[in-house]
């Protein structure tokens, strides 16, 4: 888990789950992965950075599929046979920011469309050798209307 790039709430079922980003408060501009040294608009003076959830859901802008092993610094077990992922980047329009992440288990490419709405649930990355069992945890996207 990465700290301060989500918070996982507590309902249980993923519907406290947010994304956590930051907003200048110079310029109104929404930052993730958080910023939390300076404004990275060129065009703002700066201003404080504040914490903000970002929205729970939103729609597909695009996608494509991870058909081989990553390079490292990827983490994987490479005894493990790989499977292929749906990587979809979704747009949040409160926020107009385009976010990055891999689709729930089960969900290909052939399930997903452009403007496809998409809610962000909690997810599990594949446990790396060496880390002694440890599941890490990271967001991925659903279609709206999936059960999880």
């Amino acid at each position: 888990m990465v700290t301060g790039w989500f918070t996982e709430g507590g309902d249980g079922d993923g519907g406290g789950f947010r994304l956590l980003g930051t907003r200048c408060s110079a310029c109104g501009a929404v930052f993730f992965p958080r910023e939390d040294a300076s404004c990275r608009n060129p065009g703002c003076g700066g201003g404080d950075l504040e914490e903000v959830p970002l929205s729970r859901r939103g729609r597909i802008w695009s996608y494509t599929d991870s058909r081989y092993r990553p390079p490292s610094p990827y983490v994987t077990n490479p005894e493990l046979p790989w499977e292929p992922y749906a990587l979809i980047a979704v747009e949040l329009e409160a926020e107009r920011i385009v976010v990055l992440g891999q689709a729930v288990p089960g969900v290909t490419v052939a399930d997903l469309a452009v403007g496809m709405e998409v809610e962000v649930v909690p997810g599990a990355l594949n446990e790396g050798p060496g880390d002694s069992g440890t599941t890490w945890t990271t967001w991925q996207w659903r279609p709206t209307g999936v059960a999880g």
